[in-house]
């Protein structure tokens, strides 16, 4: 059995780790969590491509979108490095 990193930081940030086989409540959990930052992920980026489309942006807003890209792109960075130590081979 390995570890597997959940898609959520400890008290101080540091990164989860689970044992087990994969099919308990922690892990479905995880799963739930992982497909919600993938399609909030794909949301944001939609969002994201109008905003920037009608360069209208003022600096706060650009600002704004930027950090919420930051964030959503170090969530799915956590899914990808979970899901790619999961994957055999």
């Amino acid at each position: 059995m390995s570890g597997r990193l959940l898609p959520w930081a400890g008290v101080d940030g540091k990164p989860c780790y689970l044992v087990g086989d994969g099919t308990g409540h922690v892990s479905r959990l995880a799963d739930q969590i992982e497909s919600m930052h993938l399609g909030m992920a794909g949301e944001l980026l939609d969002h994201a491509a109008e905003l920037l489309a009608e360069r209208r942006l003022t600096g706060e807003e650009l600002h704004y979108l930027a950090r919420r890209l930051s964030e959503s792109l170090r969530e799915v960075k956590r899914v990808a490095e979970s899901r790619g130590a999961r994957s055999p081979g």
